[in-house]
């Protein structure tokens, strides 16, 4: 939200009604009016009113509209009325959790009193939450992501057998627990070769990080054997990976842990996307500008533990560790 955001007037919502009576696109509304397109998108879904027993009456009222955004933004007020209330939000904002995550975590206490994630975003954005420079604590502080660099691939050492389109459906749609996906998460060159393999459960979103010294797929590997073989079986069914060439000694992983290994196509990372938005979420922590000698395993334990006690919305706002326990005692 910038500095020079306004909210749309009355006189602009009465011609997005008249406008939608007549059929006029959203994105034609918004180059008439100067606004984005997705101002009007948003405005024309969180606006719309519907009543099921009534339904020739459906539609977007700009009156309504108007008088329903007032009073989402008085909502503002309860966090500066709730002094309490207010220092649990700040608290966890601080910790790294999004006001989505806040507010869901809410719900599942049932807290006598709490507040939407909404609320929370506009507190974020006002002057109270501008002063403490809130905003800086939420995942998209960063203007842009920077692009992922490509990386070397060796169609060659991943056999027909392993590649991901023979993976059962029981682990695509996330009904067995115990299969996890793998990554590596590198860092700008002239830091050096070291880098970090991150390991999430997918049905839990558990997640484990691995600092490596250098990308020799052994090495790698073997710390990979290390993290997962003191777990039972039926916890570490599966691991996918893309096809990096830090991962071609999969043989070895399978051998030695039982672990089935299964492979992405080339270039199609959004195939293993669980573990691809933990990164991330990781980033917030470990910056690619960041040089990893002065980090150790202890401290990559520190932002695991942060990221597995942060509920999240697919666990029903219940958190990683949570879930996975549960999965742990369970199976």
């Amino acid at each position: 939200m910038g500095s020079n955001y306004s909210h749309l007037t009355l006189h602009e919502r009465r011609k997005i009604e008249r406008w939608r009576r007549a059929n006029v696109s959203p994105t034609r509304m918004a180059e008439v009016l100067g606004r984005h397109r997705s101002t009007i998108f948003r405005e024309l879904k969180r606006n719309y009113f519907e009543d099921h027993q009534w339904p020739d009456i459906n539609g977007y009222y700009a009156v309504a509209a108007h008088e329903d955004c007032a009073r989402r933004r008085s909502r503002k007020r309860k966090l500066i009325q709730h002094a309490d209330l207010r220092r649990l939000v700040e608290e966890h904002i601080k910790a790294g959790w999004t006001p989505e995550q806040i507010a869901g975590r809410m719900r599942l206490e049932n807290a006598a009193l709490r507040v939407c994630q909404e609320t929370i975003y506009r507190y974020v954005y006002s002057k109270e939450g501008m002063a403490q420079e809130l905003w800086w604590y939420l995942p998209t502080h960063r203007k842009a992501r920077r692009p992922r660099r490509a990386r070397k691939r060796l169609p060659s050492k991943f056999h027909r057998e392993v590649s991901i389109l023979f993976r059962p459906d029981v682990i695509a749609h996330r009904k067995e627990f115990g299969h996890w996906e793998g990554d590596l998460m590198m860092f700008m060159q002239h830091l050096g070769l070291r880098n970090v393999t991150s390991l999430v459960e997918r049905v839990s979103r558990f997640t484990v990080l691995l600092k490596n010294d250098d990308k020799k797929t052994k090495k790698v590997l073997g710390k990979v054997i290390d993290a997962i073989s003191h777990l039972p079986l039926k916890s570490r069914k599966s691991i996918t990976f893309d096809r990096g060439t830090e991962f071609v000694a999969w043989p070895h992983l399978q051998a030695e842990t039982g672990t089935q290994t299964w492979f992405c196509d080339p270039s199609s990372p959004w195939q293993k996307g669980t573990v691809e938005n933990t990164n991330r979420r990781a980033r917030r922590w470990l910056p690619r500008n960041l040089d990893l000698k002065h980090v150790s395993q202890a401290d990559l334990k520190t932002i695991c533990d942060k990221l597995n006690s942060t509920p999240r919305k697919c666990l029903g706002w219940k958190t990683p560790a949570e879930v996975f326990k549960e999965k742990m005692l369970a199976t």
